[in-house]
């Protein structure tokens, strides 16, 4: 069974293009690689269409996946959020506890993701555990180095 992701309207067009530029643009080169590669003789031995074919392959199934994806995509309404908890597409700032370090995150579609824009996973172990949580609230998230605690002082939309 697929699981269901939420995306912003940028982060569905995003997807959509993607998808596109595989179908229309990429397909057909590995098409055309594959007869030229068939052009040049003997199968049997010809390293360069069996490269060709394995290129196909790995494109077809990338295109399966993201066709995927975008069948169990649902557009979120950023305006119908809550923002008494933290949710998919909330925008959280929140305060270490052991450093006393503040940081801001926006918590997306695992095909979002950009920790360099801010935008986090609600897949990744920090977006799980802070789903659910009030302002105020600490979380405390298990990562492979231990246990982090964050305290919510934000969540907003933006």
């Amino acid at each position: 069974m697929s699981k269901v992701s939420y995306y912003t309207e940028e982060g569905l067009k995003k997807l959509r293009d993607e998808v596109d530029q595989l179908r229309d643009v990429e397909r057909p080169k590995a098409s055309n690689a594959i007869a030229e590669a068939r052009d040049k003789g003997d199968l049997s031995e010809n390293a360069e269409y069996d490269a060709a074919k394995e290129a196909q392959g790995m494109l077809e199934m990338r295109i399966a996946k993201l066709e995927e994806v975008l069948a169990n995509a649902r557009l979120i309404d950023e305006s119908q959020l809550d923002l008494s908890k933290v949710l998919v597409h909330s925008t959280v700032k929140m305060k270490n506890q052991t450093n006393g370090m503040e940081m801001t995150y926006k918590l997306v579609a695992q095909s979002e993701a950009d920790l360099k824009t801010g935008k986090i996973s609600v897949d990744s172990p920090i977006g799980r555990g802070l789903l659910g949580k009030q302002k105020g609230e600490i979380a405390e998230i298990k990562v492979p180095n231990g246990l982090l605690k964050f305290e919510i002082l934000e969540i907003s939309r933006d």
